[in-house]
């Protein structure tokens, strides 16, 4: 199997994975009308968590281990998401969607010193990511000024460079060799224990049961803490064992898009001929973000192809001169 085709599974569960993401922020904000963000977060990692426990094994971490655990679940669950939703109280929700998006910048800085490997930096990454992210701040300001917020927009930085330490830090999981399944049960036990905290500060509702009883409600809150975290934490672990975390991190260019289509389709929000130019300039970014190096595989099937032509010139033989018969022609 060709090695394009044996990453297949792993481009799948990337897009997958990016297409329920965003639609999370439709279901969120449908929520936050009645529940508190802290709260949607806390039950979201319950309902993971329980899944997760049901579905995979426990591992018992060997000597060294449990801290690269540990902090997966603080990096990529707690901080991102309590950074993200904080800052939502300080900053504008375009600010919040366009600097989220520049996560996979982050996360190919942090991996040069990680894997001494300039290639993810390659020229068809950058201007993947400057494409992307025009359409990002065109989808996201509709073509309008951007205001800045330094308080928020910092968190929301902050919040990239959690999210960039998290996908390495799977990365290095990876190799100790546990199932992605049981490794990301382990990482949400984690996530869990940091987060619950923050429920004692937080304005929850202890003594309105009432609002779990509405379907939609109900349906909302399954959905997050099911697909969007139970699952879709494990398809894109699956994706960063498989592609690495800074071509799966990539795939983070099309959430906007795909928040913006679902949120025209059922929140009846419009939908202009900028954000339409927005959509397509981000997906056009992601798809060349995720093209191989050409150059350096080109450079690399010379190398390979010279060495045989050599061992073919030595096996022809030569005249006492030391001359290839076709030489002398």
């Amino acid at each position: 199997m060709s090695r394009n085709m044996a990453s297949l599974p792993g481009h799948a569960a990337a897009l997958f994975t990016t297409v329920v993401w965003g639609i999370t922020y439709v279901s969120t904000k449908y929520l936050t009308d009645s529940f508190d963000p802290v709260e949607i977060l806390l039950f979201r990692l319950t309902l993971a968590n329980i899944l997760l426990h049901l579905a995979a094994p426990g591992i018992s971490p060997r000597p060294g281990e449990e801290k690269y655990f540990a902090l997966a679940g603080l990096t990529g669950i707690c901080l991102y998401f309590m950074l993200e939703n904080t800052a939502l109280t300080i900053t504008t929700a375009s600010n919040v969607g366009i600097i989220v998006s520049s996560a996979p910048l982050f996360t190919a800085l942090l991996a040069l010193p990680a894997y001494r490997d300039r290639r993810v930096l390659s020229p068809g990454f950058i201007t993947g990511f400057i494409l992307a992210m025009s359409g990002i701040v065109m989808l996201s300001t509709g073509g309008s000024d951007m205001e800045i917020h330094p308080a928020g927009d910092l968190m929301v930085v902050a919040a990239c460079l959690a999210w960039a330490v998290y996908s390495l830090t799977v990365k290095k999981i990876a190799a100790f060799g546990y199932g992605n399944l049981a490794a990301t049960r382990r990482i949400f036990l984690w996530g869990l224990l940091f987060v619950a905290p923050w429920a004692f500060p937080a304005d929850i509702r202890m003594d309105d049961f009432s609002r779990y009883a509405s379907p939609q409600a109900l349906g909302n809150l399954v959905f997050l803490g099911a697909v969007a975290s139970a699952l879709c934490f494990a398809t894109w672990n699956y994706a960063v064992r498989t592609l690495g975390p800074v071509k799966t991190c990539v795939y983070i260019y099309g959430g906007p898009a795909i928040t913006v289509i679902f949120a025209w389709i059922f929140l009846s929000e419009q939908l202009n001929a900028v954000g339409i130019t927005g959509c397509l300039m981000a997906i056009a970014g992601l798809l060349l973000s995720s093209l191989p190096e050409s150059h350096s595989d080109l450079k690399g099937v010379i190398r390979k192809k010279m060495p045989k032509i050599r061992r073919d010139r030595k096996t022809i033989p030569r005249d006492s001169e030391g001359a290839f018969p076709e030489q002398k022609k």
